[in-house]
């Protein structure tokens, strides 16, 4: 990566991504196991609308969702720093490695003598030591001993526990610095097999990455609407993994159907409740998109549609916060979303470091400036 700094709009998106995903988690995650009607019992109309803090505090906390985020963050910033020449798979495997450090945290959350020990500053935060409901698919996939590939899959697993924590990709490769837009989708792709094998559990992951990589450094035209993106990230989708006709077809159709559906005069719920629940990898994402392009502009708006239905909550609530913080901004998120926020400065940090504002001295250790 060139180390000039990123101007101070890609630096405003890259926070407004990894903040506005984390938003949207902290809003979902106490719902995330609850009916729509659940909700409307516990909340009221029109669901829940604001943070519900910890019982131990007054933060909201985030879930599995953002505490992979980050560690795949982490994976991409040492891979980056480690050598002068990168590759997909360079990339791919040191986010694995972060994966694994990631699976201590959960399996020793408890014994905070492992706090630090893998040369991660994330491991020295003992909020992420604590359990989130982390997927059992990532779990009994990194606790294997085997990193899953595109070609050696694990499993036939397409839980949205692949697509929920690939943002930092498109986030930080600029295209035509180390790798053209197609590598970096294809990189996204690569992350999620790493512990989904089907592939409605990777490619949904390339296309979000996509999507966020244009919110941040320029979609097909200077003019490109958000909803020209998602066309954009498909047609490459579609290019990428041709072999893959079938499942393409599913997900265009999906995504199709997402983008229709932000035009009509139906309900939030209504329209949700038609593309799925989420708990998979092609639901959460056009439930993603549906939320982001209904409400383009009102990042609030779409938390709120994105969380309240039946279904994973938090994953389409990080997953809106990641598309649309990229696209508006961290300007632009209300600092309601922000001030009650756990680890709120660790997630700016984080940002900053994509970015290149700010780089922690380990992952400076190989650059060339």
């Amino acid at each position: 990566m060139n180390m000039r700094k990123r101007n101070e709009k890609i630096k405003d998106k890259i926070r407004g991504s990894l903040v506005g995903g984390a938003a949207g988690d902290a809003l979902g995650y106490p719902i995330e196991f609850l009916s729509y009607q659940g909700i409307i019992q516990e909340c009221g109309e029109p669901g829940l609308t604001q943070y519900s803090p910890d019982l131990e505090g007054d933060l909201a906390v985030f879930s599995d969702d953002t505490q992979m985020t980050l560690f795949t963050a982490e994976g991409i910033l040492k891979s980056c720093c480690a050598a002068d020449g990168i590759t997909e798979d360079a990339v791919t495997a040191s986010i694995y490695e972060s994966y694994l450090d990631w699976y201590i945290t959960q399996t020793s959350w408890d014994n905070l003598e492992y706090a630090g020990s893998m040369n991660s500053w994330l491991m020295d935060i003992p909020e992420l030591y604590i359990r989130r409901a982390p997927g059992n698919t990532c779990m009994s996939a990194l606790g294997s001993g085997r990193m899953g590939t595109l070609e050696e899959k694990l499993n036939d697993s397409h839980g949205c526990g692949g697509v929920m924590r690939v943002a930092p990709i498109g986030l930080y490769f600029a295209p035509g610095e180390e790798f053209d837009r197609k590598q970096i989708d294809r990189i996204g792709a690569k992350a999620a097999a790493i512990t989904h094998g089907n592939p409605l559990g990777y490619i949904p992951a390339a296309v979000m990455v996509h999507i966020i990589n244009a919110a941040v450094y320029g979609g097909p035209r200077p003019d490109s609407t958000l909803e020209d993106i998602v066309d954009d990230a498909m047609d490459m989708a579609e290019e990428l993994f041709a072999e893959e006709s079938y499942d393409m077809a599913m997900l265009r159709e999906l995504i199709d159907r997402a983008a229709d559906y932000a035009k009509n005069e139906y309900s939030d719920i209504e329209n949700i409740s038609a593309l799925g629940s989420g708990w998979v990898g092609e639901e959460a994402l056009a439930i993603a998109i549906y939320c982001s392009l209904r409400y383009s502009d009102d990042l609030s708006a779409a938390f709120i549609a994105a969380v309240n239905h039946s279904g994973d909550s938090d994953s389409t609530g990080a997953i809106v916060g990641n598309i649309l913080g990229a696209w508006l901004g961290y300007r632009a998120i209300e600092d309601k979303w922000k001030r009650k926020l756990e680890l709120h400065e660790e997630l700016v940090e984080m940002a900053d470091n994509l970015s290149g504002w700010r780089l922690r001295p380990e992952y400076q250790k190989s650059r060339k400036h």
